[in-house]
């Protein structure tokens, strides 16, 4: 939940669990509008708690443009372009006009673009 979305659902359950059922109950309630406004407090304040235990998007955005050359031999890598070990990352990952990405030998790999080992 980004940090705007978060804020407003805080705000709206604060005006909730404040406003009806505070209006109802300086009025005399009688049994229905004393259980809705206490619904209505429970609901605002479940919101309240959800809202703040929400953690901000943590969204990366990897963008490679016009890399180099890369070479790799003997067991090694090259990538040219956007590498991301064990899929961490959970935004977008662009690349464009990579260049060449060479592996010589056993156990050597090469890419050219997004790489999600």
């Amino acid at each position: 939940m980004s940090q705007g979305w978060k804020i407003m659902v805080i705000v709206l359950a604060a005006v909730g669990v404040v406003s009806t059922p505070l209006i109802w109950l300086l009025d005399g309630p009688d049994a229905g509008q004393l259980a809705g406004a206490s619904t209505q407090g429970a609901v605002g304040i479940a919101a309240l708690v959800w809202a703040l235990f929400q953690h901000p998007e943590r969204r990366t955005v990897d963008v490679a443009v016009a890399t180099g050359q890369a070479d790799a031999s003997g067991g090694g890598t090259a990538v040219t372009g956007v590498r991301r070990p064990q899929g961490r990352g959970s935004g977008s990952a662009k690349t464009e006009r990579t260049g060449d990405a060479t592996a010589v030998g056993d156990g050597s790999s090469a890419v050219s673009g997004i790489d999600y080992v």
